[in-house]
């Protein structure tokens, strides 16, 4: 087995470029995702029958369908039902959102109830109204409960975002397959991809274990 490495050098700063677009992929819808995972956690445990019955068939239908689907289905299917000609960058970030969304809101309604209940009656007792009780008392404590569950998300996220280069996104792994099609090798340049891949979740990984250690010391 003969490997040239040296024959993708040029090329090395083409593929790195799409780092930036895997990056923005991931930051951006793990944030509009905590944020709409944030509502359907606080759907499902709400008062409110009709809310929490469309918070578990939303998580049901995310969690039950392959992402890649959801991601074609954005890019294909929008423009075809509203007019709009979505992009490709839009598409993967509506459908990487709405994915972890669904799983957030488990983490998020996994933290609530793990606070204890009592908390919510010596609140009520006290005359503090429901919302100020969930945001300033049962919220912070669910949300640092959950902080390592959420980072194991982005890591989840972080790898999956490589699905956009089949709606013609340039990151990281369309880039190497560029590169792979103008040097008749594919091996080099997927492996490469691979290592940064896995370079970014070891920093990921080892920030969810430091962030883990000091919240043990905390409590």
């Amino acid at each position: 087995m003969m490997l040239d490495f040296l024959k993708i050098l040029p090329s090395v700063p083409f593929i790195l470029e799409g780092v930036l677009v895997t990056l923005q992929y991931t930051l951006l819808s793990l944030f509009l995702g905590f944020l709409w995972g944030g509502a359907l956690g606080l759907m499902k445990i709400s008062h409110c029958r009709f809310l929490d019955i469309f918070a578990r068939i939303y998580t049901s239908i995310f969690r039950g369908t392959p992402l890649l689907v959801q991601l074609i289905l954005a890019y294909h299917a929008i423009p075809q039902l509203t007019g709009y000609q979505i992009t490709a960058f839009e598409a993967g970030v509506l459908a990487f959102s709405l994915n972890s969304g669904a799983y957030v809101s488990e983490h998020i309604r996994a933290g609530i109830l793990s606070v204890d209940r009592g908390q919510f009656e010596a609140a009520a007792s006290l005359g503090i109204s429901y919302f100020s009780t969930m945001k300033d008392i049962i919220l912070p404590q669910a949300i640092k409960n959950i902080l390592p569950s959420l980072v194991n998300e982005s890591i989840d996220l972080l790898k999956e975002s490589a699905l956009v280069s089949t709606i013609g996104e340039m990151d990281l792994l369309r880039r190497a397959n560029v590169v792979a099609a103008e040097k008749y090798i594919y091996f080099e340049p997927l492996l490469m991809v691979a290592a940064v891949y896995y370079v970014m979740v070891m920093v990921l990984s080892h920030f969810a274990k430091v962030l883990e250690i000091r919240l043990r010391r905390s409590d």
